[in-house]
C-alpha cells in the first residue's frame, strides 16, 4: 500500500480548494458582467424605440414620409452599430441596415399600440451589434480562468512551503521519539517546546515511556529473582545427588535423600504455581464470583486450617465484623491464608491475631493485625513486590519464597480492590480490599 504524505495531501487539498472558491468567484463575476451587458443592451433598445417613437410622432401629422425618413437617416448615421425599419401594416416606412458590417446581432420589435401612421399601427424592428460585448466577455472569461489556474498554482505552491514549516516539529518529534528508549533511561520529551496540539501526545507518549521502563526494571529484577529463587533449591538438589551417587549408601540414607529432594522439588513447584497464577493475574484475569458469602465465615474456615500453627505459638485468633458479597471463594481464601500465614509466623507467641472486617459504601475491607515487631516503615511499600522480605533475620523468612503477599494483591486486583500495610506501636495490620459487584 502506497504510503501517503501530508505534505502533499494538504497542499492538494490547498489547490482543490483555491480552485473551488476562485472559480465560484470567476464564474460569479463573468456572470455578473454578462447580465450587465444585456442591462445595457435592453437599455439601448428602448432609447431608440423612443427616439423612432418621437419621430414618428412629429412627423404623421400631417403624414411626411420624407421627413420622417430624413430624420431617421441623421440619428441612425452616426450609430453603425444598430439597424432599424419602421413599418406601419404592410408598409415598410423605413429601412436602415449596413450591409458591410459583419458581427453578432440581436433582434428587437416593438409595436407602438398608441402610434399610427396614415391609419396603420407602427411596428420598430431594431438589430444591434453585440460583437463588442461578446469580444469583452471573451477576453473576460479566459482572463478569469487563466487567474483561478494561476492563483491555485500559487497557493499550492505557498501550501506546500508552508505544511513544510508547520510540520517541522513533527520531524523533531520523531526525532526524540526515536532517541527515546531503555538505552536512554529517565529521558523524556519536553513538552513546553512543542505546539499546544501536540502537547497531549507527548504527554501520553512520556507517560507510557514511564510504565515501558517501570515494567522493563520489574521484569529485569523479576528474572533475577526468580533465578535466584530457583538456583538454591536446585544447587541443594544438584550437590545432595552428586554426594549420594559417589559412594554407596544404605536404603535409610537413600529414603533420607529422597525425602529432602522432594521438599525442594515441592519448593520448585510452589514457585512456578504462584508465578503462573501471578501471570495469569497480570494479563488482567477477573474473579469468577460466585453466591454472595459471609465474609466472617470465610476467615473462620480458614482459620481453622491454622489451627495447628495457631496452637504451636500459643495464638488466638479473633474476628470483629461481617460482610456479605460476592467473591470468589477459592481466590478469597487463598488471599485469607496467606496473610494469617504472615501473621501467624511474625506475631508474638501467647498474642492475638485479629482479623477485622468493614464495609465503607460499595467497598469491603479486610485487615489482619498481629503483635510483634514493627516492620520498617521504607520496607512497608515494598511488601506486597514479589520476592520481596522485609527481614530476612526474621524467623522463617528463609523457607517461604516471598510470593504471599504479592499473591494478595493480585487476588485483591482481580476483585477490584486494592492492598494496603500499615505497622506502629507494635501492631502490624496488612489487609485488602474488595469492591462490591453489585454496587
Amino acid at each position: 500500500m502506497k504510503t501517503r504524505s501530508i505534505q502533499s495531501t494538504l497542499s492538494r487539498w490547498f489547490a482543490i480548494q483555491t480552485l473551488a472558491g476562485l472559480s465560484i468567484a470567476c464564474v460569479a463575476v463573468y456572470g455578473t458582467t454578462r447580465w450587465s451587458f444585456q442591462l445595457k443592451q435592453e437599455e439601448e433598445f428602448e432609447r431608440h424605440s423612443e427616439l423612432v417613437r418621437h419621430v414618428v410622432a412629429e412627423t404623421r401629422t400631417p403624414p411626411n414620409i420624407d421627413l420622417l425618413r430624413h430624420k431617421l437617416d441623421d440619428y441612425f448615421r452616426t450609430h453603425p452599430d444598430i439597424n432599424v425599419s419602421l413599418w406601419a401594416g404592410k408598409s415598410r416606412l423605413y429601412f436602415s441596415q449596413r450591409a458591410d458590417v459583419k458581427g453578432n446581432w440581436l433582434s428587437h420589435a416593438q409595436t407602438l399600440e398608441d402610434l399610427t401612421f396614415e391609419g396603420n399601427p407602427v411596428e420598430v424592428r431594431l438589430t444591434l451589434d453585440s460583437t463588442g460585448d461578446d469580444l469583452l466577455l471573451r477576453r473576460l472569461g479566459w482572463t478569469l480562468v487563466a487567474a483561478a489556474s494561476l492563483g491555485s498554482m500559487i497557493v499550492a505552491l505557498t501550501g506546500s512551503l508552508i505544511v513544510r514549516r508547520g510540520l517541522k516539529p513533527l520531524k523533531l518529534l520523531a526525532e526524540q521519539t526515536a532517541n527515546a528508549g531503555p538505552a536512554q533511561p529517565g529521558g523524556r520529551i519536553d513538552v513546553e517546546t512543542f505546539a499546544s496540539e501536540l502537547q497531549p501526545w507527548i504527554m501520553q507518549f512520556n507517560a507510557l515511556l514511564g510504565r515501558v521502563e517501570g515494567a522493563y526494571a520489574q521484569l529485569e529484577a523479576f528474572n533475577a529473582d526468580v533465578a535466584h529463587e530457583l538456583r538454591t533449591p536446585l544447587a541443594n538438589m544438584i550437590a545432595q545427588t552428586e554426594i549420594e551417587l559417589s559412594q554407596p549408601r544404605p536404603i535409610a540414607a537413600l529414603r533420607e535423600a529422597l525425602s529432602s529432594q522432594l521438599e525442594e522439588a515441592h519448593r520448585l513447584s510452589a514457585i512456578v504455581t504462584d508465578m503462573l497464577f501471578l501471570s495469569k493475574a497480570d494479563r488482567g484475569a477477573q474473579a469468577r464470583r460466585t453466591a454472595p458469602v459471609s465474609l466472617a465465615d470465610q476467615v473462620r474456615a480458614v482459620g481453622e486450617f491454622h489451627e495447628a500453627e495457631l496452637e504451636q505459638s500459643n495464638l488466638t485468633l479473633d474476628i470483629e465484623g461481617d460482610a456479605t458479597l460476592h467473591v470468589d471463594v477459592g481466590l478469597l481464601r487463598r488471599a485469607l491464608s496467606n496473610l494469617l500465614s504472615n501473621a501467624i509466623r511474625y506475631a508474638r507467641p501467647e498474642s492475638q491475631v485479629q482479623v477485622v472486617i468493614r464495609r465503607d459504601h460499595a467497598e469491603f475491607t479486610i485487615a489482619v493485625v498481629n503483635e510483634g515487631d514493627e516492620v520498617d516503615p521504607a520496607a512497608l511499600p515494598h511488601l506486597f513486590e514479589r520476592f520481596y522480605r522485609a527481614d530476612k533475620s526474621r524467623s522463617g523468612s528463609s523457607s517461604h519464597h516471598g510470593l504471599g503477599l504479592t499473591i494478595v494483591a493480585a487476588i485483591a486486583r482481580m476483585h477490584g480492590g486494592t492492598t494496603f500495610a500499615t505497622s506502629d506501636r507494635g501492631l502490624t495490620r496488612i489487609g485488602f480490599t474488595l469492591a462490591d459487584a453489585s454496587a
